[in-house]
């Protein structure tokens, strides 16, 4: 458990110590070193952005297809309705159909409020991809520019 605590400082720890390494032994080209070694971070920041945006899209767009099930069966449900009234009040008799229209209008909720939810998460995952997306671009042609 403290491994992954300590896992990012562990990287960043190498990644400090390959690029001090490098440094010192190519004196002449440090600033180029460090600067391809930038480009290639951010390339590789804004593509995982893209592809998690792009998977979270996907999971999103299948919870709209198929939202998931409820959980409360109708007898469970009835049991509820039924542990509500209270001593000392009246007790209104609750038909079953009347009970059954509650249920089934309880699920069409939670199924509608699911479909919601997705495609809220549509909306937050096209973030990660509209926002990266385009510096990835520019970094990519940058990357092109300095190797020719």
């Amino acid at each position: 458990m403290t491994f992954f605590i300590f896992l990012p400082l562990m990287i960043g720890a190498v990644l400090i110590a390959f690029l001090i390494v490098v440094v010192t032994k190519n004196k002449e080209g440090g600033e180029s070193v460090i600067r391809h070694l930038y480009t290639y971070l951010v390339l590789f920041a804004t593509l995982m952005m893209v592809i998690g945006g792009g998977i979270s899209i996907f999971m999103a767009t299948a919870d709209l297809v198929s939202p998931p099930t409820y959980y409360q069966s109708y007898s469970d449900f009835k049991m509820m309705k039924q542990s509500e009234k209270f001593e000392g009040q009246k007790q209104t008799e609750v038909s079953d159909e009347q009970l059954r229209a509650e249920y089934d209008q309880l699920i069409a909720d939670e199924k509608r409020r699911q479909q919601e939810n997705a495609k809220n998460q549509i909306i937050k995952s096209l973030g990660f991809i509209v926002i990266p997306l385009p510096i990835f671009i520019y970094f990519s042609r940058m990357r092109r520019k300095t190797i020719e």
